[in-house]
């Protein structure tokens, strides 16, 4: 059985959400539970709407939909943190924000429950519709956010796991670079080199460009500034996997390597470092 709304001026509504507290949540979380596909239990609906339900509570009768005052910073501050929650759960934005439509639906159905709706009563339903929409509004906004985090922690954890230091002997690292080579990827090449360098205290480094796909001023320079790093660290750096496409693009733009030593493939690099380490290299054709 609905409770009629207490006979306060302006507080209708506000007497109608708290007297029907229960079945308003209840009905709700009811309309929501089965669009969500059990990705979120019945008990864990009921305490996140409980608790955004009580938090509206304080806000009913305001008629605006501005979401800047303080009145509505708690209500705001419980949405995001649940839109934050879905994203990261895999929610749609269009599956958060029916979250808080569903709301709208229940209350309005439970107005025309009512024996009667007087005209302070439909206002106020109109001012707490546009002040849902508005929530709604904040709930694809931040869930915006929340993706874009996402895509952003996924994108660097794909640049580490992209971007491997390899310890191949004794004081040798070697760094296999594969696809494109840009600011942000060079970036991590180079802190990982340099803390693979303090960590083994090697003191050769291979950069293998084998898997790169284009050599351009830029990701020439990208290579310098890492090789140049590597320097200071005390460890000497060659480039191999240096094709003859490659080799003929390097000579056409004017690049200059200086005095970085470079390997036609990532064996000829090795056998350049181990000899350097003083560890004799022979060829084993016998082998092939």
């Amino acid at each position: 059985m609905v409770a009629d709304a207490g006979q306060g001026n302006g507080h209708r509504l506000t007497g109608l959400l708290r007297d029907n507290a229960g079945t308003i949540t209840a009905r709700w979380v009811d309309s929501v539970l089965g669009q969500i596909r059990g990705r979120v239990t019945k008990a864990e609906l009921e305490r996140d709407f409980g608790e955004l339900f009580t938090a509206l509570l304080h806000v009913a009768d305001n008629q605006g939909h501005d979401l800047g005052g303080e009145r509505n910073a708690e209500v705001k501050a419980l949405l995001e943190d649940m839109s934050r929650t879905r994203a990261r759960q895999g929610y749609t934005p269009s599956e958060t924000a029916s979250s808080i439509f569903a709301l709208k639906r229940v209350v309005f159905e439970l107005a025309d429950e009512l024996p009667e709706t007087d005209t302070d009563l439909f206002r106020e339903l109109m001012g707490f519709s546009q002040l849902l929409d508005a929530l709604g509004l904040v709930t694809f906004e931040t869930y915006a956010r929340a993706r874009e985090e996402i895509i952003q922690e996924q994108s660097e954890q794909l640049l580490e796991l992209t971007t491997p230091v390899v310890k191949i002997w004794e004081g040798i690292l070697a760094v296999p670079l594969v696809g494109t080579l840009d600011s942000a990827r060079t970036q991590v090449v180079m802190e990982k080199l340099l803390e693979a360098l303090v960590e083994t205290g090697s003191e050769h480094a291979i950069i293998d460009i084998t898997g790169v796909l284009a050599v351009d001023t830029q990701v020439a320079q990208h290579l310098l500034k890492t090789v140049v790093a590597a320097r200071l660290m005390g460890a000497e750096c060659t480039i191999s996997g240096i094709r003859p496409q490659i080799a003929q693009t390097i000579v056409a733009l004017g690049i200059e390597f200086g005095d970085i030593t470079t390997k036609a493939s990532l064996s000829d690099a090795l056998r350049h470092a181990l000899r350097r380490e003083g560890v004799e290299v022979t060829h084993d054709r016998s082998a092939r």
